[in-house]
């Protein structure tokens, strides 16, 4: 099987290690970058088009596919979805099509078009300045969510509690989308939809990250885990846990829910990422993206579940049908946690051996190297890596996550903001 993974704006080395996992299950990958660092893959399999428009990356892609004559193309970037399509359609390839990852890639138009199609959705409008989100927040009652429409891992989200709060906070996340790092990696001559800030009602419950997928009628839910963060007003995804807690019935209610809005969305043959949360007692949408979690979600779902995202994209994107059962837990106990620090620039990051090697550690890794600059909230979310262990308990496995986490060494030195 070949297949051709696409980066509009490549997003440093983040995704080489899921590219090797595609490698080591069988498929022959080669990257298009269009913009990106020569060496990043081996030379045959590597292409850069030198360019983050559409149109010079479809023409790299279609040139190199009459060559190669490509089983599908795939990303794993939020970034790259839109790519992906565009570039699928232009080859003939499977895809989700470009009006369904438009509207699965940006956050006003998902809201819609779940709310059209019957999916259970927080109150939400688009606000233009400060005195129109000031308006929803009033009618919608605080707390409220702001978001940017393009936005991607909870970068210049805010859990908002007062006008006060509001009127500090409009300014920092409308400056800060434009320069975020996910909507400057998309690719230039492609329609993203609106572009800005949305004011959402807040939903009270837990909240749980899913790895799904919708094939023609039925959806599957391939994995459950329960995201077990303690929220203030900014939103790191920093917690899990596996199995999931849900009992039957909610079960069933959260399945209804995410089938119903992947099919509002428009997808029909795709791999989704599902964030559900709760509100009232009952499951509601918070999104719905066609691409695999990310951090160590691929690992919790292979164990806990018995699901692989990673073969499941691979299937997707050649058109086949993967394999697939509804939610099946192993029993497997799992936790996993994100590296999370101060703001500042990274210095020295040092694992122990005794982390690195333990074999309770199943997913372990470190996202940024030094020189790297890490922001927190409110002027960015940069988070250090990921690390996820396993347990006879849960509550043996979380320990043992937040005792490695501490044993790793992070030197930070002042960054001045750019």
């Amino acid at each position: 099987m070949k297949l051709l993974a696409l980066e509009a704006v490549q997003n440093a080395r983040y995704y080489q290690s899921r590219y090797r996992q595609i490698e080591e299950f069988g498929g022959t990958l080669f990257v298009l970058n269009g913009l990106g660092e020569p060496g990043y893959w081996p030379d045959a399999q590597y292409r850069i088009a030198g360019s983050r428009h559409i149109d010079d990356i479809i023409a790299t892609a279609r040139a190199w596919h009459a060559h190669e004559r490509f089983d599908g193309v795939l990303t794993f970037s939020e970034s790259g979805v839109l790519t992906v399509a565009a570039v699928a359609d232009a080859l003939g390839l499977p895809g989700v099509g470009l009006d369904a990852a438009r509207i699965s890639r940006n956050k006003l138009l998902m809201r819609e078009a779940q709310l059209r199609g019957g999916a259970p959705v927080p109150r939400f409008r688009l606000a233009a300045d400060v005195t129109a989100a000031l308006a929803a927040a009033d009618e919608f009652g605080y707390p409220i969510i702001l978001k940017p429409t393009l936005g991607a891992a909870s970068n210049f989200v805010f859990r908002i509690d007062d006008p006060d709060e509001l009127r500090s906070r409009f300014p920092q996340a409308l400056e800060g989308m434009a320069a975020m790092s996910w909507f400057q990696m998309e690719a230039d001559g492609i329609d993203l939809g609106p572009n800005g800030l949305l004011v959402e009602s807040f939903l009270d419950g837990r909240e749980l990250q899913i790895e799904a997928l919708a094939w023609d009628d039925e959806v599957y839910l391939g994995s459950i885990v329960d995201r077990i963060t303690v929220e203030g007003s900014t939103f790191d995804d920093d917690a899990h846990r596996a199995p999931t807690t849900l009992d039957a019935g909610e079960l069933a209610a959260v399945h209804e829910v995410v089938a119903t809005a992947a099919h509002a969305q428009g997808l029909r043959r795709s791999v989704m990422h599902a964030e559900v949360r709760f509100h009232q007692g009952r499951p509601h949408l918070l999104e719905i993206a066609v691409r695999p979690g990310g951090g160590g979600l691929d690992y919790f779902a292979r164990l806990s579940a018995g699901y692989c995202p990673i073969r499941a994209t691979m299937a997707v994107a050649a058109g086949t049908k993967p394999d697939v059962h509804h939610y099946r837990p192993t029993g497997v106990h799992l936790a996993g946690t994100c590296l999370i620090g101060g703001p500042g620039r990274v210095e020295q990051i040092t694992v122990p051996p005794a982390v690195a090697g333990s074999d309770r550690v199943f997913f372990l890794k470190i996202t940024a190297k030094p020189g790297d600059v890490i922001r927190r909230p409110p002027d960015g979310n940069n988070i250090l890596g990921f690390l996820c262990t396993s347990g006879s308990t849960f509550d043996e496995a979380i320990r043992t996550a937040y005792e490695f986490a501490g044993q790793i060494d992070v030197r930070l030195t002042a960054a001045t903001r750019a």
